[in-house]
């Protein structure tokens, strides 16, 4: 009988570590494929550090109900075959119930497997419309708004500008010929004629572009008044805004998170005065930002010799946030940490004060930021400089 009991023990452990439910006392296991090496490991290495200090960073305010966060990660290279491979060597040897991935291709690929397979809850880098579909991804986030969303709130803004001889507002879109150049151009494009904005050119191009000269007479031909570029990071964005100084033209230019780095306002140099963008989160010299402050306590303490953090470490960072919190809300409810229950989570963050990194933030009807959160900034002196408080299109 004393045998059967042990045994029966022993299967009902065996099942519960072979569906990746964390006790007290254990680890919370989160992977990561990160791009660290390859042609995005200017944003990946930091965007790896963000996501380590992050979590270790809640180890020190220990954890959740006595569980330590185990961070295990590998470099993809920026590699889509490298990065599907790492994500299912972690899966088969860690099996952990939280998940982060290079790029929007790789969620995409894995998407189905995620969903029917692996069963955890997968953070990446990408803010694609698609992954923070509930419906269609219910185990995948995005952290922050999406890219439709920032495209969005930078619209908002425009609209609210004042006009020129009483004539509607005109925008140029400006974006690569890629899944992230695309994906927010159709909501763009029928928001702002919601907004009341005329759309007067879209120019597209392949990622780090040399010639634009066609764009650039096309903006000229068309002169709108704002220009957002999507899907780039740096090049082709100096030359155009350079070229278009050459041409005479008076436009204002706008990035959405990916092109808001000080990387880019460094390679402009005195060009980027005015340069404007959206950003989710708040940048490393803002010290009267609380979350801010706390993350330059823990990099004092931790990494002295870093005297700058770029927006990608601020990403890493908020993703580990989230990570935080659905381990928090399982464990309040007295809930095992894995992947099903976390998914479960996310519904239920609503309001979350994020230490003023992220503004106030819900998951409530999707699985992106349902308030649409970001701050409208402009280039001033090689910072970019808030010119607008949180901007929200839910309301």
């Amino acid at each position: 009988m004393k045998k059967n009991i042990m045994l029966t023990l022993a299967l009902v452990l065996s099942l519960l570590v072979s569906v990746g439910i964390s006790f007290a006392g254990e680890t919370i296991k989160v992977g990561a494929g990160q791009p660290i090496t390859g042609r995005f490991a200017f944003a990946g290495k930091h965007i790896n550090q963000g996501l380590m200090d992050s979590l270790n960073y809640a180890n020190e305010q220990g954890g959740v109900g006595g569980m330590q966060f185990q961070y295990i990660y590998e470099d993809t290279g920026y590699d889509l075959q490298r990065a599907i491979a790492s994500f299912k060597k972690i899966m088969a040897q860690e099996n952990p119930p939280m998940m982060y991935g290079e790029s929007t291709g790789v969620g995409k690929a894995m998407a189905p497997e995620i969903n029917s397979r692996y069963h955890v809850v997968y953070g990446s880098t990408s803010f694609s419309e698609e992954l923070s579909d509930r419906e269609k991804n219910p185990y995948t986030f995005v952290s922050g708004p999406t890219y439709s969303q920032q495209f969005g709130v930078l619209l908002k803004y425009i609209a609210q500008q004042p006009k020129k001889n009483n004539a509607p507002h005109k925008v140029a879109f400006f974006y690569s010929d890629t899944e992230f150049g695309r994906d927010p151009i159709p909501y763009a494009r029928e928001l702002a004629k919601k907004l009341g904005i005329e759309v007067v050119a879209e120019e597209v191009t392949k990622v780090g572009a040399v010639d634009i000269t066609s764009q650039l007479l096309d903006l000229k031909r068309n002169k709108p008044d704002y220009c957002i570029f999507q899907g780039y990071v740096v090049p082709p964005i100096p030359e155009v805004i350079r070229g278009a100084k050459d041409f005479g033209l008076d436009i204002t230019f706008m990035g959405t998170f990916w092109a808001m780095s000080k990387m880019l306002l460094d390679k402009l140099g005195p060009d980027a005065e005015g340069y404007m963008g959206v950003s989710p989160y708040a940048y490393w010299y803002m010290d009267d930002v609380p979350m801010i402050q706390a993350m330059k306590a823990f990099s004092k303490k931790h990494h002295p010799d870093v005297d700058y953090r770029p927006n990608s470490y601020m990403q890493g960072w908020f993703t580990g946030m989230i990570y935080v919190k659905l381990a928090q809300m399982c464990h309040d409810q007295g809930l095992p940490i894995t992947g099903e229950n976390l998914k479960n989570m996310l519904p239920k963050i609503k309001d979350w004060d994020t230490g003023g990194l992220n503004g106030v933030v819900s998951f409530t009807n999707t699985n992106t930021n349902a308030t649409a959160t970001g701050k409208v900034y402009k280039a001033q002196n090689g910072k970019f400089v808030a010119v607008s408080d949180w901007i929200r299109l839910d309301e």
